[in-house]
């Protein structure tokens, strides 16, 4: 590893950053829209989860796009017209997506907004196809997680504060209640996304990032050369499973939650939402914690941020919900679970196949408990798988693309596809609940988790027959 590459190149990486918080952003804001789509347009319930299923839809057919091309140019795409190129093109596209909520919004036209909104998520495919393996790449690979969680705890701010600024929009001036006006207002912070996405695509084109990291075209082993598909790696096609599952698990412990308190702890429906709220900050607080390893190499500044950091992110959590004017009595207790994550990365040693496996098994654990008590416990300990999926995503990406080499960015474009099983394994869940009680259904979340093991487990022996040892790296072999 050369020298310049030792420290993480802030310049290059905060640009990167902003893209990430966009995702969430918009992600998070689809949960705003939906019920406002579903009174506005008269649609059942079916009908508005179009919302979810055309945004993570798009990522797939994306993926599928820029494949064929790179299959009729013979070349792969991003490789041709460099990684900066690629986000800036990412975001213009997404830019045009937004354009189409302003006639979408004046005529009232559902499938329009559903048109915008792909559009919009077809432009994220794209970026997250680049964007994912330059936070790696952007500094020393022992560091490659560390960054990619960071960039994730960026994004997971995005969750926070796009629901709220989205809501405020379509609700805060509309006190008369008419939902035409609330179709009406969606156009507004849409179009200023739309002018910010445009901004941050000059900005990148004018950065210092690379077209073409030097990390990337390094390759690991000397057969990696020879092979013409990403396909051909093992660790690629197993992470590919992982990354469908790790979405999937992810998303429907949240989107089946608000079921479980209501049927077997009578909440209301308003009174989920702070919970919903604190299993996504959960994600922020762990992300927060295993990024602190890419802020510096000073070890006993390291130790502090490890403790301050989740706290830090807990306390914006406690902010969001004071500002919202939420009871926090219930959330002070978590204080005492985020030590559980602590502890888990502190044992990790930074490794991402060793984080993946001491996390998915603290997953599972919090979904056997939460299936087997009840009242709050049962909550709490859902809501904590949330802090364990918190870092998987960095580390299944890492370890799938490395020692890919030049089909790095066709590998991560076979990863981001996968980003589908968020809506198919949340559907599955909701479907098995029927049969089985919302509470059993986390059984299915349990063997998502288990199979992450397993890849955390099968992958460290692949990677180490192709030369690529995390831990050597991390004691600062080159």
């Amino acid at each position: 590893m050369n020298s310049e590459n030792s420290q993480t190149k802030w310049g290059q990486f905060i640009p990167l950053a902003i893209v990430f918080f966009f995702w969430g952003f918009v992600a998070a804001s689809n949960d705003i829209l939906i019920p406002v789509f579903k009174t506005a347009f008269n649609l059942t319930q079916g009908e508005s989860q179009l919302v979810s299923l055309a945004f993570y839809i798009a990522y797939t057919v994306g993926s599928l796009i820029y494949m064929g091309i790179s299959v009729l140019i013979k070349e792969d795409i991003v490789n041709k017209i460099g990684y900066k190129n690629g986000l800036a093109l990412g975001l213009a596209i997404s830019a045009l997506g937004t354009l189409l909520f302003y006639p979408a919004a004046n005529t009232g036209s559902f499938p329009l907004m559903l048109s915008g909104l792909f559009i919009v998520a077809l432009g994220f495919s794209l970026q997250q196809t680049v964007a994912n393996p330059l936070a790696i790449a952007l500094g020393p690979i022992s560091t490659g997680s560390q960054r990619l969680t960071m960039a994730g705890g960026i994004n997971n701010l995005g969750t926070t504060i796009g629901p709220l600024i989205v809501s405020f929009a379509i609700f805060g001036t509309n006190t008369n209640g008419s939902t035409n006006m609330s179709i009406e207002s969606v156009k507004i912070p849409y179009l200023i996304l739309g002018l910010a996405f445009l901004l941050v695509a000059i900005l990148l084109k004018f950065s210092s990032i690379p077209e073409r990291p030097a990390t990337i075209l390094e390759v690991a082993d000397e057969n990696a050369s020879t092979k013409k598909s990403a396909l051909q790696y093992p660790q690629l096609v197993l992470g590919m499973i992982a990354i469908f599952l790790y979405v999937g698990v992810e998303v429907s412990t949240a989107s089946n939650l608000p079921a479980y308190m209501e049927t077997h702890l009578g909440f209301l429906t308003h009174e989920v939402a702070p919970y919903i709220s604190l299993y996504w900050a959960s994600l922020m607080i762990g992300r927060w914690t295993g990024a602190v390893e890419a802020f510096t190499n000073d070890l006993s500044l390291r130790k502090i941020l490890r403790f301050l950091a989740p706290y830090l992110a807990f306390g914006v959590f406690l902010a969001v919900n004071a500002i919202a004017k939420h009871d926090l009595t219930p959330f002070y207790v978590y204080g005492l679970i985020i030590l559980v994550l602590i502890a888990a990365d502190i044992a990790s040693k930074g490794n991402p196949a060793r984080m993946l496996l001491i996390f998915s098994s603290l997953g599972i654990l919090a979904l056997l408990i939460g299936m087997f008590t009840h009242g709050m416990v049962s909550v709490y300990a859902i809501t904590s798988v949330g802090l364990f999926c918190s870092t998987l995503w960095p580390c299944i990406f890492t370890l799938a693309v490395s020692g890919l080499g030049k089909n790095t960015s066709q590998g991560s474009s076979f990863l981001i596809m996968m980003i589908m099983g968020g809506g198919i394994i949340s559907w599955l869940q909701g479907f098995i609940s029927e049969t089985i009680g919302i509470q059993n259904s986390y059984i299915v979340g349990v063997l998502c988790f288990a199979y992450l093991a397993f890849y955390a487990w099968k992958v460290s022996g692949i990677l180490k027959s192709q030369g690529i040892n995390f831990d050597s790296k991390i004691a600062g072999g080159h």
